[in-house]
């Protein structure tokens, strides 16, 4: 493990904090489809992502969800920060968008660090930062751009996080995560396929020209 957190984390953090981390850390693999983290579960510890990543999403009362961001490698979700920090339920769930290695940190080490290490603070203070520009590129989205160009930049995020021009989702898990109906879905996807695109197949979306 000791690697991987080099790897991954090495040039962000102090020697004595990746010896820390190395020494209470626990590695964990996932495939893709796990989740990770439920609405209304407190949580006990949180993720580093070593591979992979995983997408964050909310929900509403009628229990639809939306897709707020992606977690990559390198990086940590400051929704589960504050969650730990003030011992509260989370407010978002987490699904292993592809099959991922992660090093879960235990939440008491989170006040001792913060206060232990700068580079730890810069990090949390990063990680909120980059979090707080996608959530704004999430209600931008949502309120300024119509559904034709919300699927469009899904599609090139999907392909980007997987590095794959082949998506392998179902409409109405697509309709799922933009918060939509699998019937709008349906249609915009089969425009983009009229207008060479995409080009749909039964269970996957092949990008041809984004």
């Amino acid at each position: 493990m000791l690697k991987e957190i080099y790897d991954n984390y090495g040039t962000i953090f102090e020697k004595e904090l990746l010896d820390e981390i190395a020494a209470i850390g626990i590695f964990k693999e996932v495939p893709e489809g796990f989740k990770l983290i439920e609405i209304g579960e407190y949580i006990k510890s949180m993720p580093l992502l070593v591979s992979g990543a995983i997408k964050i999403l909310r929900e509403d009362a009628d229990g639809d969800e939306l897709l707020l961001y992606y977690l990559e490698k390198g990086e940590t979700c400051s929704m589960t920060l504050t969650c730990c920090m003030a011992n509260s339920k989370s407010e978002i769930r987490a699904i292993a968008e592809l099959n991922t290695v992660l090093i879960m940190i235990p939440i008491q080490k989170m006040e001792e660090w913060t206060a232990k290490y700068k580079t730890w603070r810069n990090f949390v203070f990063d990680s909120y930062h980059k979090r707080v520009n996608e959530l704004l590129l999430t209600v931008d989205s949502i309120a300024f751009q119509n559904m034709d160009e919300r699927i469009i930049n899904y599609l090139k995020e999907k392909s980007r996080i997987n590095k794959d021009d082949t998506i392998h989702n179902t409409h109405q898990e697509i309709a799922y995560d933009l918060h939509s109906s699998r019937v709008v879905i349906s249609r915009l996807l089969k425009k983009l396929e009229e207008m060479g695109k995409i080009k749909l197949h039964r269970n996957f979306i092949k990008i041809i020209d984004l």
